[in-house]
């Protein structure tokens, strides 16, 4: 995760006015993130390596989260002034690297654990950490395999992960640390208050990119409204639903790494990102150039994970983000486009999504939709008076409260 210095930066800066393509905020908190510790590089691996990868850290650290057994155990070494070398997994590829000891497959406890971490040699633990698979047990890693690590016991961690693919904890006598080693890397397991420091001053961002992105969302449904949007307000609200969404799976992080104590975190994140996926979808909606022969739902899904692949750098280059979305480049962002209207049918309390597809299909843009009679949109197969009355006033209303607090 990002040292917490990167969110100093971007909350101490005022962002809330600032021009996307001017300011080094953005950069600050868009990097990709790694956690603390690990020094991998993912920029070259597959986006579907990287999602595997990510699913069995965040597996993995959720497992050794505050509030778990396994951590309590690993607490109680800690407090005994012992280390401990413990394979979270078991199978023919851990196999392979042990020798000697004796098997023992009892349900874990965190006492058990605390007793078995006196005695020379690893514990093997089932993958779930449920049992106690075997104690006392030498690991016999390839030797071959690269480490950084100079201790025995962690050399002999990264090693273990490295060959067996399986998380290997190593808790450190002398620097009082507990560290998971997974996939070649090492990450450091902090304590809940540094965590949480970082995880305020993470939210604390996010407030602030939140309310940027509420501010050009609202220009852009007036403009829409008035039929004067362009391609750089499309962008620019584009850009920051996905800033929002880099900054949440940060947080995200830090409220596995939590575990329990993470629950008001969660609430508060939940909070601030209701409904921004959706958003993120309706716009591209919107805007996203038909292709013949191409499932609409697919090609919006193409671009949302095009959008999520692109570097902080490009993230930041408007008319990158406009080819994506289909617009064209730097000489496009000032033409006019016109909303197909979904993400303002959505706004519209009580109409279903069924209903909103059919009305969007038959009129083909916004501006039509607006200029529709309750007699014309109830006409549409599938809409209900009860519907049609909804929308003709819905949107009305919509139009008023926005060009009111646009020119107020």
């Amino acid at each position: 995760m990002p040292p917490a210095d990167e969110y100093r930066d971007a909350t101490s800066a005022d962002v809330s006015g600032t021009d996307l393509s001017s300011t080094n905020v953005e950069s600050t908190v868009i990097k990709s993130t790694v956690i603390k510790g690990t020094d991998v590089k993912s920029t070259d691996v597959k986006s579907t390596d990287v999602k595997s990868r990510d699913g069995r850290r965040w597996a993995a650290l959720s497992a050794l989260a505050p509030g778990t057994m396994l951590r309590d155990g690993l607490e109680r070494i800690l407090r005994g002034n012992t280390g401990a070398l413990i394979v979270l997994g078991d199978g023919p590829a851990v196999d392979e690297v042990c020798s000697g000891g004796f098997e023992l497959r009892v349900p874990f406890s965190a006492t058990r654990l605390r007793e078995l971490a006196k005695m020379d040699g690893a514990i093997v633990l089932d993958a779930g950490a449920e049992y106690i698979v075997r104690a006392a047990v030498h690991l016999v890693p390839d030797p071959t395999l690269p480490t950084d690590e100079s201790g025995t016991r962690h050399r002999t961690a990264e090693r273990v992960g490295r060959q067996t693919g399986c998380p290997v904890i190593s808790v450190s006598k002398s620097m009082r640390i507990i560290a998971l080693y997974l996939d070649g890397a090492r990450y450091v397991l902090e304590d809940s208050a540094a965590i949480l420091s970082r995880a305020n001053q993470a939210l604390a961002t996010l407030e602030r990119y939140k309310f940027r992105l509420d501010e050009v969302s609202g220009a852009l449904t007036a403009h829409e409204i008035e039929d004067l949007a362009t391609a750089r307000d499309v962008t620019v609200v584009a850009q920051r639903l996905e800033m929002v969404r880099r900054i949440a799976g940060e947080i995200e992080g830090y409220k596995v790494e939590l575990g329990t104590d993470g629950r008001l975190l969660a609430l508060q994140l939940d909070e601030l990102i209701a409904g921004s996926d959706f958003e993120r979808q309706l716009v591209v909606q919107d805007y996203l150039p038909a292709r013949a022969s191409v499932n609409p739902n697919a090609q919006v899904g193409e671009v949302l994970d095009e959008l999520g692949r692109l570097s902080p750098e490009e993230l930041l280059d408007m008319a990158t983000v406009a080819t994506v979305l289909g617009l064209g480049g730097s000489g496009m962002l000032d033409e006019p486009v016109e909303p197909r209207g979904y993400r303002l049918l959505a706004k519209v309390p009580r109409l279903p999504r069924p209903a909103a597809e059919r009305l969007v299909a038959h009129f083909g843009g916004l501006h039509k939709l607006m200029a529709a009679t309750v007699a014309e949109l109830q006409a549409v197969e599938g809409v209900t008076e009860t519907h049609a009355r909804a929308v003709r006033e819905g949107l009305s209303r919509l139009a008023e409260v926005t060009l009111l607090e646009k020119y107020s």
